[in-house]
């Protein structure tokens, strides 16, 4: 009972800090030719960098535990998208293309003055963190990833898991002509179970672009004619072995994403490669998950750096 207790108390105070950072952190704005990306930064400025990234919906936020957790050793910078909350949102399917995504990070890392970061990026964002270390491996340290497959993984998935095409049916229903007069903020922000964030998430989600949003499916989302096609570059990634060290994450309660597409990422990995699952945890595992998450790679990091 009293472990117990403790625990409470503890997500609790954690929860209190977490809203804090909101005032504590920096706010700064990277310029990608033109493309302005939003971002908080946290902790010591000559501290080894680590940049987070976000899925969908989702925004910084989403880090606050991370952020809080790693900012008294690490400086720490959690993005927003472009489309999302205060990052630009230009328009048109193909300013969000996986290279142009890919160049926001290395916009954030070269705002905070470095030649590479710790990248940590969850669902689109994992997407986009495999993309940046197969792409451009001079920029990524090491690689962090929540909840999202080795895009190669997931391919394969897709075009040979009968289970994992049908759950993702919705990323084909978000590519359909006005898919994105379906959504709200109210109705985006439904998987956010901390009542204390929530209204965080609907604020940041009425700044959003819901076409912008569906532009991440629309413009890198792999497609398949039939079950023979083979996916030379999902998500828009060449398939080059990603050179750095590598600490996964996967929640397997995660229904939109399925543990199958795990298998084979030491083939895509030429260093070392962790992978830790966490049963209970759902898709969104960094807050499903927080201290888990947050002294696994914290430990991780702290080994390597």
């Amino acid at each position: 009972m009293k472990i117990t207790l403790l625990s409470l108390l503890g997500l609790f105070a954690l929860n209190v800090m977490a809203l804090d950072l909101n005032e504590q952190t920096e706010h700064k704005f990277a310029d990608n030719d033109g493309v302005k990306i939003h971002y908080v930064a946290h902790g010591p400025e000559d501290a080894p960098l680590v940049v987070f990234i976000h899925g969908f919906p989702d925004f910084w936020y989403s880090w606050r535990s991370q952020i809080e957790a790693l900012s008294d050793t690490y400086r720490v910078a959690a993005l927003d998208l472009r489309g999302y909350n205060e990052s630009d949102k230009p328009e048109g399917v193909e300013n969000y293309l996986m290279p142009l995504l890919v160049s926001d990070i290395a916009s954030v890392i070269k705002s905070e003055g470095r030649e590479n970061a710790v990248v940590v990026g969850h669902d689109w964002g994992g997407a986009i963190a495999w993309s940046i270390a197969m792409t451009q491996p001079e920029m990524v340290s090491h690689l962090v990833i929540l909840n999202l497959p080795h895009p190669l993984g997931l391919a394969r998935e897709l075009q040979n898991n009968p289970q994992q095409r049908q759950n993702s049916q919705y990323a084909v229903n978000f590519q359909q002509e006005n898919a994105a007069s379906n959504l709200n903020a109210e109705g985006l922000a439904f998987w956010v179970t901390d009542e204390e964030a929530k209204p965080h998430y609907v604020e940041a989600f009425e700044k959003s672009d819901f076409e912008a949003m569906l532009n991440y499916y629309k413009a890198n989302y792999p497609r398949f004619q039939d079950s023979e096609t083979e996916m030379a570059e999902p998500f828009g990634a060449a398939p080059t072995n990603v050179k750095c060290s590598v600490l996964m994450f996967h929640g397997l309660e995660d229904q939109a994403l399925l543990p199958g597409a795990l298998s084979g990422t030491w083939e895509w990995v030429d260093s070392d490669l962790t992978i830790v699952t966490i049963p209970g945890a759902n898709h969104f595992v960094q807050q499903d998950a927080p201290e888990m998450i947050n002294t696994t790679m914290k430990d991780w990091l702290d080994r390597r750096m």
